[in-house]
């Protein structure tokens, strides 16, 4: 079975952020990176699936700039098999769409079994990459998994509201894109570190037809939120009457009753 794992570096969780003086992004001069958290749960979930199989791939593919290749190298000490860089300086300002897109010029390529990806970047939050690139793949997804069953039958098991969850049977190829503490996550040993210095990572670059399509969305604008505070009496001095006002405020402004 082979089995792609998309990967992200993204700013470390701990960093002070502060917005560039375009107000499009933040500052990445001086902070540290790290992998985006949900995506190491993929790395771990196909690396133990690969383990039950006694067979198979694992192939770390990342779109970003040079420095995501920690990440890579990291990915590779884990346990994957090889790795494709998408070497591109300005990930932070192509849609989910096009990024999608990307990924999948390449991929398509490979031939997967299996595609997995964390749920959503801890930078952008988009949560749409993974299922755009199964839609653009044409296999079936899932989204939020937090359990597989790769026995006979390929089983996931969604999380949904208020404590539900759902099993679904696949058949492959099909995406997955992983809740985060699905599992736990292995560290690299020495012995990893030294043979992922020996595997191999493919360097490529967009093609201009993939980074030509339309963005379908871009940021305008980062900021703080702002704090402000404002003091409304109610009732005018009659208790019963500002409970009242309370009530009302709660069901049409508020909207919590």
């Amino acid at each position: 079975m082979k089995i792609i794992i998309l990967m992200k570096q993204v700013a470390n969780r701990d960093a002070v952020l502060r917005i560039n003086k375009d107000a499009t992004w933040i500052e990445e001069s001086d902070i540290s990176y790290e992998t985006n958290e949900s995506d190491g749960y993929a790395l771990e979930e196909s690396l133990r699936i690969k383990e039950k199989k006694g067979a198979g791939e694992v192939v770390v593919v990342t779109l970003g700039p040079a420095r995501a290749k920690t990440s890579i190298k990291d990915a590779l000490a884990r346990g994957a098999d090889r790795a494709i860089h998408i070497v591109h300086d300005d990930v932070n300002h192509l849609s989910a769409f096009t990024i999608a897109t990307i990924l999948a010029e390449v991929i398509k390529d490979e031939n997967p079994d299996l595609i997995m990806s964390g749920l959503q970047s801890d930078d952008s939050g988009y949560g749409q990459t993974g299922v755009i690139l199964g839609e653009l793949l044409g296999i079936p997804s899932a989204s939020i998994v937090i359990g597989i069953d790769a026995g006979d039958e390929f089983k996931v098991k969604r999380e949904l509201e208020s404590g539900w969850y759902q099993w679904f049977t696949y058949q492959l190829p099909a995406l997955l894109t992983i809740q985060s503490g699905i599992s736990q996550i292995r560290y690299a040993g020495l012995k990893g570190i030294m043979a992922a210095k020996k595997k191999e990572i493919r360097e490529l670059t967009p093609s201009a037809e993939a980074l030509g399509h339309s963005q379908r969305q871009k940021i305008e604008k980062i900021y703080f939120p702002l704090k402000t505070k404002q003091t409304q009496m109610l009732g005018q001095g009659d208790v019963k009457k500002g409970a009242a006002e309370l009530v009302e405020k709660l069901k049409t402004e508020v909207r919590v009753i």
